[in-house]
């Protein structure tokens, strides 16, 4: 894993496959960021305008890395998806959730439902809003 780029979504899945989450950790040592900034980039390329129709919204993720807390916001106006580093905007929603598991939620190997009422995923804002946004990003490869 740790020579995996993460160029797509089925390339991901596959390379933390039944690991634990040492395991991924350990890969990923000295890697967080970049393979942070790489996850938001392929979000930002896999996202539907048309399912997130005229919506407006920040949804700030803070991935927890062994090394930091690693902070993203996604912000979706004018059928247009930005990423960027770090807290810019007020957030709609806050999604705060471990690496690996942030790897997991974005590969599909992990329910955002289930991981919320098991704890994995913390919420904050408008967790309704939470729920309705995973639809405006391409599943599938």
């Amino acid at each position: 894993m740790s020579e995996t780029k993460i160029m797509d979504r089925s390339a991901l899945s596959k390379a933390i496959d039944g690991r634990s989450d040492d395991e991924i950790n350990q890969a990923l040592v000295g890697k967080y960021d970049q393979t942070c900034a790489e996850v938001f980039e392929g979000m930002k390329r896999h996202f539907l305008p048309n399912k997130a129709g005229d919506q407006k919204a920040v949804i700030q993720y803070n991935v927890k890395a062994p090394d930091a807390v690693h902070t993203y916001q996604v912000k979706v106006e004018a059928a247009q998806c930005e990423v960027s580093k770090g807290t810019i905007d007020p957030a709609r929603v806050t999604l705060t959730l471990a690496f690996p598991d942030f790897l997991r939620l974005v590969s599909g190997k992990l329910n955002a439902v289930q991981a919320y009422f098991t704890g994995r995923l913390k919420v904050s804002g408008d967790a309704m809003f939470a729920q309705s946004m995973q639809g405006w990003f391409k599943q599938t490869d």
